[in-house]
C-alpha cells in the first residue's frame, strides 16, 4: 500500500544474509550505519528471547544509494549477515541440491512435520514442496531484522521533520494497564518519559509493578515449555495534520498503518486510538471535542504540538487519525501479538509424507517476543508515515521536501 517509499526484503533465517532495498528516500539525507545499528540491537533484546539472540549480533552494511554519508536519491541497499550461517552453509547452500538421509545431522533431513500456528503446512501446499524447511526459513520472524533496518532509515528521514516514533509494551499474558488510562496521555514530554522508562525495562514496560508481573508470566511459561503473547503500542509524535487522505481507500493513513502492523509475524490484531473500546461506549463519550484559542497561534516547536495553529483537543480517543488523515494529535497504534507457535512441548501434528500423527518439529525459538515486536512495530510505522509524508510533500532532495513542508506549515498558520 506504500505509494512513494517502496522497500523489499530478501533472505532466509539460516541463509547467508538478509537484505533490503529501499527506493524513494530523497537525496542529501545524512545517513550512516550508526543510524541503523542501535535499532537492530534493540530488536534483539527482551526477557524471554531465545538462543538465536546469543549467536547473532546484528549490524548493517550499506551497499548502495549512499556516498560520503549522504543519500543519493537512488535505491539504498542494506545487508545484515547471519552469523549462524557457518553452521548452516551446507544445508542452505544455494549452489547445491542437498538431500542427504541418515547423515547424523538432523538439520539435513527434510522437515515433514508442520507446526500448528506457523506457515508450514499452508506454505508447503501452496508452493508444492515436501520439505517444510523451504517454507519456515523465509516465513521466520528473522526477516524482521531487515525491516527494522529499513525502518531506521525512515526514522532518520522523519527526524528531519521533527517527527519521532516511540513504543512500549502495555500487556503480556493479560498483565497490563487499562486502555483508557493510556490513551488520554497526549502530552509530548510525558510520552517521552514513558518511552524512556520502557527502554530501561527488560520487557519494555514503563510501569515497574506491571513489569514484574509480566516477567513472572514469562518465567512461568518458560518453565512449562510454553510461550506467551501480549500487546504493544506505537506512538508517533509531531505528525502534522493532513497526512493520508479520505479520497481513496488505499490512501487512508490508518489503512496504511494497520496493514503495516498486521504484516509483522504473529500479529493478530491492530487498533487505532481507543479502538475496539469505542464500540462499547456512546459517541458522546469517545469523540474528541475541538477547541480553539487565538493565543495558541504561537511559534511553538512543531515537534511539541500543532496547537500553535489555534485548534486543539483535550482527548485523543481517535489516536490522532480522523477520516483517514492525521489530525495533528499523537498517532497511537496498538497491536496484539499471539503466543509464538513454536513450543518446546510441541503440539500434535501430521507428517506430510507418512500421514501419521507426530509431535510437531521444534525449531529454536523465543518464549516471548513482544518487546522485540514493539521495536519492529516502530520500524513499519516509520515506513508508513515516511511514505505518507513523501506523498504529500514530495521532493527529490531533502532541501526540496523541506521547502514544501515549511510552505505547508505557513499555510496552516494562515488558515
Amino acid at each position: 500500500m506504500l505509494e512513494k517509499l517502496r522497500y523489499l526484503t530478501s533472505g532466509e533465517s539460516h541463509g547467508q544474509a538478509l537484505a533490503c532495498v529501499i527506493d524513494g528516500i530523497p537525496a542529501n539525507l545524512s545517513l550512516s550505519a550508526a543510524d541503523i545499528n542501535p535499532d537492530l540491537a534493540r530488536r534483539q533484546k527482551g526477557y524471554g528471547r531465545g538462543g538465536r539472540m546469543k549467536i547473532e549480533s546484528d549490524t548493517v552494511q550499506l551497499l548502495s544509494g549512499i556516498r560520503h554519508g549522504k543519500t543519493l536519491g537512488s535505491p539504498i541497499t542494506l545487508l545484515i549477515e547471519n552469523r549462524d550461517w557457518a553452521n548452516w552453509c551446507e544445508i542452505m547452500n544455494p549452489e547445491q541440491n542437498i538431500r542427504v538421509q541418515g547423515s547424523g545431522n538432523r538439520n539435513m533431513e527434510p522437515v515433514t512435520r508442520p507446526r500448528p500456528g506457523h506457515a508450514d503446512l499452508s506454505g508447503a501446499l501452496k508452493y508444492n514442496t515436501h520439505d517444510i524447511r523451504n517454507i519456515l526459513e523465509r516465513s521466520s520472524a528473522r526477516e524482521t531484522a531487515a525491516r527494522v533496518a529499513a525502518g531506521a532509515v525512515a526514522k532518520k528521514f522523519l527526524s528531519e521533520f521533527n517527527i519521532k516514533i516511540i513504543s512500549y509494551v502495555t500487556e503480556i499474558g493479560g498483565q497490563g494497564q487499562s486502555k483508557e488510562h493510556r490513551i488520554q496521555n497526549t502530552d509530548f514530554k510525558a510520552l517521552l518519559s514513558i518511552f524512556k522508562k520502557a527502554e530501561a525495562s527488560p520487557v519494555r514496560c514503563p510501569d515497574e509493578k506491571v513489569e514484574k508481573k509480566m516477567i513472572g508470566k514469562i518465567t512461568h511459561a518458560m518453565k512449562k515449555g510454553d510461550t506467551i503473547g501480549g500487546v504493544f503500542e506505537v506512538v508517533v509524535l509531531g505528525v502534522p495534520p493532513g497526512l493520508g487522505s479520505y479520497i481513496q481507500w488505499d490512501k487512508k493513513l490508518d489503512a496504511k498503518l494497520t496493514c503495516s502492523l498486521m504484516s509483522i509475524q504473529a500479529i493478530k490484531g491492530v487498533e487505532i486510538g481507543l479502538g475496539f473500546e469505542m464500540s462499547r461506549k456512546h459517541g458522546s463519550e469517545v469523540m474528541d471535542e475541538i477547541f480553539y484559542e487565538a493565543q495558541k497561534r504561537r511559534s511553538a516547536k512543531v515537534q511539541k504540538s500543532f496547537e500553535q495553529f489555534g485548534f486543539y483537543r483535550k482527548t485523543n480517543n481517535a489516536g490522532g487519525i480522523e477520516g483517514g488523515m492525521s489530525n495533528g494529535m499523537p498517532v497511537i497504534i496498538r497491536a496484539a501479538m499471539k503466543p509464538i507457535p513454536t513450543l518446546k512441548t510441541p503440539l500434535s501434528s501430521i507428517d506430510i509424507l507418512s500421514r501419521k500423527p507426530f509431535k510437531a518439529a521444534y525449531e529454536r525459538s523465543d518464549v516471548c517476543a513482544v518487546p522485540a515486536a514493539s521495536v519492529i512495530g516502530e520500524a513499519v510505522t516509520a515506513l508508513a508515515i515516511a511514505d505518507s509524508l513523501l506523498v504529500k510533500f514530495g521532493g527529490d532532495s531533502m532541501e526540496e521536501a523541506q521547502r514544501n513542508y515549511q510552505g505547508y506549515l505557513r499555510q496552516l498558520r494562515e488558515f
